[in-house]
């Protein structure tokens, strides 16, 4: 089971607000899901600082990691402990 997780966070309160976007049981929906609201979110005029995860229920890593800041996805090496950028 997976989970696409929004997690904003205002100028004005330095603690994140993190939203479960929904539940999926394929990484792939879950990842589609996290770009839409990107995407989403990307099309509006927020001047807050947004990011997506993709992760296993309830894990502390997340499998798939975009920001708002730029169009740019990763992933984490749990080997190493690396972000790694997925090319298209």
């Amino acid at each position: 089971m997976f989970e696409a997780v929004q997690f904003v966070e205002s100028r004005d309160n330095g603690e994140p607000i993190e939203v479960v976007l929904g539940e999926f049981d394929d990484e792939l929906m879950a990842v589609d899901v996290a770009r839409q609201a990107r995407d989403s979110y990307a099309a509006g005029e927020s001047v807050d600082f947004a990011w997506w995860v993709v992760r296993e229920k309830g894990a502390k890593l997340a499998n798939f990691i975009s920001d708002s800041t730029s169009d740019r996805e990763f992933v984490l090496d749990l080997r190493s402990g690396e972000l790694v950028e997925i090319k298209s």
